[in-house]
């Protein structure tokens, strides 16, 4: 299969994939999770500093999910988003994005829907910092392979009423970003998997001190992670989702973004 979907061939795929989904829900079949990754170029009207960046990239979306009634509820309902993206590429060696500069930023989802929004409404967008300017997307293939390693490029958030590290164990932080996927899953799949099962082998934190996100008016406390996970079925099922929806939570935000390595 080609993974590359441009235009009217995407509009057939895009609908395929759409209606599979949902009969394949009505029957109480598994649903097939697909990754849709697109890779939006956006020209700068503004400098913007890198502690910054992830709020204004956010807020160029938030503006495309804004002009569709059903889309702005659902921007606005407090519930898993099932997208991600990353920073702008290149990185600056000053950590300034420059303005009249072209980047790159990479978004990821697992909902066809939005896939479809991103790829095709989100190129005309314009905010006070950003320019979008053309897109790719491309469907990341899982077939035949398994993922070993995922590592956040973006801060993980775990959510608690302190910062974790001190408060309770890396195992526990362990079983919270595992519960956090489990619960992602059932929601999209609307199934109900059992969370008692091995999937990270091993976890290390990157980061010796925690790492600072913006969110909202407050500063959260995240961290860098890299997981090696399980072969199970299972567990390469929510690795290859976790690279659309991001690890922890506030990923609508930036936090969370992952990328991978194949066995």
């Amino acid at each position: 299969m080609n993974h590359s979907l441009q235009g009217s061939r995407y509009d057939r795929y895009y609908q395929h994939v759409y209606d599979t989904r949902v009969h394949t829900k009505e029957r109480g079949g598994a649903v097939d999770l697909q990754v849709f990754e697109i890779r939006l170029k956006v020209y700068l009207l503004e400098d913007i500093p890198v502690e910054a960046v992830q709020k204004k990239t956010a807020a160029l979306i938030d503006i495309c999910l804004s002009r569709d009634e059903a889309l702005l509820k659902f921007h606005e309902t407090n519930q898993f988003k099932n997208y991600s993206f990353g920073n702008p590429y290149p990185l600056e060696k000053d950590k300034i994005y420059k303005k009249d500069k072209v980047y790159v930023i990479t978004i990821r989802t697992i909902d066809p829907q939005l896939a479809k929004v991103f790829s095709e409404k989100l190129i005309h967008e314009r905010s006070d910092e950003m320019q979008a300017l053309t897109c790719e997307i491309k469907i990341i293939p899982k077939e035949n392979k398994i993922i070993d390693t995922i590592y956040s490029i973006s801060p993980v958030i775990v959510k608690a009423e302190r910062y974790w590290r001190g408060v309770f164990s890396l195992q526990e932080y362990e079983k919270r970003l595992t519960v956090n996927l489990v619960k992602k899953y059932n929601a999209f799949c609307d199934t109900k998997i059992n969370e008692d099962f091995e999937f990270i082998r091993m976890i290390e934190v990157k980061n010796r001190t925690p790492i600072t996100v913006s969110y909202k008016k407050i500063k959260l406390l995240g961290d860098k992670i890299a997981l090696k996970v399980a072969d199970n079925e299972l567990s390469q099922e929510l690795s290859y989702m976790t690279l659309g929806t991001g690890l922890g939570e506030i990923n609508a935000r930036g936090a969370g973004f992952v990328n991978y390595r194949w066995m």
